[in-house]
């Protein structure tokens, strides 16, 4: 009925679908698939940068970027909850040798830029070289604002640093933060990486692609990560079929991220109402989301009710547990995306009342 669980499982629509059909084939490795290379031009021009690489992951962009950016021994300092460090299977360590710094984040997903200057280790052969500064965004939904971008970047300048945005939702951070700036989501987009050595962006999340991230950086940066993506397994051949989808995504796709965005509020807003009218789901917490990510704490004792009741009805969610000062709590996560639709919601939130009604 619903699948929650990420904005990763979207299916192609039919136009895309249409475009990767008829897309013009060649070989990526040799530097010739014609539509591969208008991604990459196309991407490189809407966001800023000299040029673009198409990768089959953002684990993989990420990665890349950071061993490109970075030698054996060098240090990154990253967010504790950052995807490059928690959710990449230490690949920057394992793959790399680039010892991570992580950082704790602030409440508004933010790392401090005192904990980010202090961070950054002097000349001395007893410490890894501090070399890059990475940051995430939007980091679990919440948006980084402009002036925060703009700041960590002229840190890493002052410092003599790289920076690298782990982008893989940019296009929800542009989206959310375009009307304040009064500027479209694609111009948003680029003033977000204004600055910055090179970002990953995927295309395979709220943007409705199958497969695929790419990375961008100067012309350099992309031939470097070129040789870096090879060693990795990443050089594919007629990668046209798939970067059709990303050339119609980023021409089409961007702007209706604000449904998915409206849709997130939709839902929390009514999971907050059941909340409040439902003695029985009282223990439910709604965190106001800023972009298409909803959470929800409950009690495990309710998750391990609630959690097989919406599966057995055809909705799917992501959980874990997590231990506060007030006790376990169940974290569940809702994506909204491409195919979750405003009458899913409504039904998804009546199956939840039907379930508290049981209780």
């Amino acid at each position: 009925m619903a699948d929650f669980r990420s904005d990763t499982v979207t299916k192609p629509s039919v136009a895309m679908r249409q475009a990767m059909h008829d897309a013009e084939l060649g070989d990526d490795v040799f530097n010739d698939d014609p539509t591969t290379l208008e991604l990459q031009r196309y991407a490189a021009e809407l966001l800023g940068f000299e040029a673009a690489l198409f990768a089959p992951s953002g684990t993989q962009t990420n990665l890349i970027a950071m061993m490109s950016h970075c030698q054996r021994g060098d240090e990154a300092i990253v967010g504790q909850q950052w995807h490059t460090y928690k959710w990449e299977a230490g690949g920057m360590a394992v793959l790399g040798s680039i010892q991570p710094q992580p950082l704790e984040l602030q409440s508004d997903g933010t790392l401090a830029l005192s904990d980010i200057a202090g961070a950054i280790k002097p000349d001395d052969p007893h410490f890894a070289r501090t070399r890059l500064i990475v940051i995430e965004n939007t980091v679990g939904g919440k948006v980084l604002p402009l002036s925060y971008m703009r700041d960590v970047a002229a840190l890493a300048k002052e410092q003599g640093l790289l920076c690298h945005i782990d982008g893989a939702r940019l296009m929800n951070a542009a989206v959310a933060l375009a009307s304040e700036h009064k500027l479209s989501p694609e111009q948003m987009a680029r003033e977000l990486c204004r600055g910055y050595d090179s970002v990953s962006l995927c295309l395979s999340k709220g943007l409705g692609c199958p497969v695929g991230s790419l990375l961008l950086g100067s012309n350099l940066f992309i031939q470097q990560a070129k040789r870096i993506r090879k060693m990795l397994g990443g050089g594919m051949r007629q990668t046209g079929v798939l970067t059709a989808a990303g050339l119609y995504a980023l021409k089409n796709n961007i702007s209706r991220l604000a449904d998915d965005h409206a849709n997130a509020r939709y839902l929390a807003d009514g999971l907050t109402q059941l909340a409040s009218q439902i003695p029985a789901l009282q223990p439910l917490m709604v965190i106001a989301p800023q972009t298409n990510i909803v959470f929800t704490d409950i009690v495990p004792a309710l998750a391990e009710r609630l959690l097989p009741y919406l599966a057995e009805r055809g909705v799917k969610v992501t959980a874990s547990r997590y231990q506060a000062t007030q006790g376990a709590f169940m974290r569940l996560r809702w994506v909204c995306h491409l195919d979750i639709s405003r009458s899913q919601i409504t039904q998804t939130l009546a199956l939840i009342r039907q379930f508290a009604s049981q209780t």
